[in-house]
């Protein structure tokens, strides 16, 4: 037999030892574990009585022994947690709450001098804010422009509930925060 062709035989068979070798080593083998067992536990067909309070002249009965229940599988997992009660559940809960006592501004103390100056920047600036806002009435605006009208109409109210308080610190920079948004409304127009 030529040479070649006892090589080409050999190929053949070392192809055919691989191709039997790989298809019998790739079958899949997979593991799977047993599924769980939940033991629940058997309700008490027949509760014992509950003995009646003994009086004077009679002895108290004694009290048969509990029935047993079967034992809970070792395995089995345990029953989860009831939770917590909710606020609501809990009857100390349902009195009516007291309220709360503001919590204490604390404002820096001006001298008589300072909180004049201070009330007339702050009254000159709402005054301004309010005169920019006055240009928008009457005009369509569009949804930045609203956003801005909204903006400054809070800080006026803020800075006039700070000079019912007489925080006139607090007063004078809501109302310079109220001013400069009116100066960008009236440049938006």
């Amino acid at each position: 037999m030529p040479r070649h062709a006892k090589f080409g035989e050999e190929i053949l068979a070392l192809l055919a030892c691989v191709l039997v070798f790989g298809i019998a080593g790739c079958q899949k083998r997979t593991v799977q574990a047993a599924p769980p067992v939940i033991a629940t536990p058997q309700p008490i067909e027949n509760p014992p009585p509950i003995p009646k309070p003994a009086t004077n002249s009679e002895p108290a009965p004694e009290a048969p022994a509990p029935a047993k229940q079967p034992a809970a599988n070792p395995t089995a997992k345990p029953a989860p947690r009831r939770p917590a009660p909710t606020p609501k559940e809990n009857p100390e809960q349902n009195q009516p709450q007291q309220p709360k006592p503001a919590a204490p501004q604390m404002s820096q103390q001006l001298s008589p001098a300072d909180q004049v100056v201070y009330e007339r920047n702050t009254n000159g600036d709402i005054a301004a804010a309010e005169k920019n806002l006055q240009q928008v009435k009457g005009r369509e605006i569009n949804a930045a422009q609203h956003d801005l009208v909204e903006k400054i109409q809070g800080f006026l109210t803020q800075a006039r509930d700070a000079i019912r308080e007489s925080d006139w610190v607090r007063a004078r920079n809501l109302a310079q925060k109220a001013f400069v948004l009116s100066v960008e409304l009236a440049n938006s127009l």
